[in-house]
């Protein structure tokens, strides 16, 4: 089992940043991919960004795209997501994820990622 623990979330205006973290524990991570899945009130989950589990490859939405950036420290069992320039429409929760055992290029499947966190809260006004 991987339990995850987001932190970070909170209220900040446009153009404003914020860092998300994800802690896990339990077991390793350096063999899965990890991701970012946010859904935003009556909105289907939208995949976020990826990062494999080496931490070499990495997926991005194209609405998050050169605002974003997703990276990990395996050592700490950790991934972050780094958001910059917010806007309004990225208000939302924010799950962290954790894949199957998986090599290769990250996915950005929602059903290939096994473990979820509870989510941490984003608000983003104008």
């Amino acid at each position: 089992q991987v339990q995850l623990v987001e932190s970070g979330g909170g209220l900040v205006q446009a153009g404003g940043s914020l860092r998300l973290s994800c802690a896990a524990s339990g077991r390793t991570l350096s063999n899965r991919d990890m991701g970012w899945v946010r859904q935003a009130p009556g909105k289907e989950r939208e995949f976020v960004a990826a990062i494999s589990g080496s931490g070499g490859s990495t997926y991005y939405a194209d609405s998050v795209k050169g605002r974003f950036t997703i990276s990990r420290d395996n050592a700490k069992n950790t991934v972050y997501l780094q958001m910059n320039s917010l806007k309004p429409e990225d208000t939302a929760v924010y799950y962290c994820a954790a894949s199957r055992v998986r090599f290769g290029v990250p996915s950005s499947k929602k059903d290939e990622y096994a473990y979820w966190g509870q989510g941490t809260q984003v608000t983003v006004s104008l």
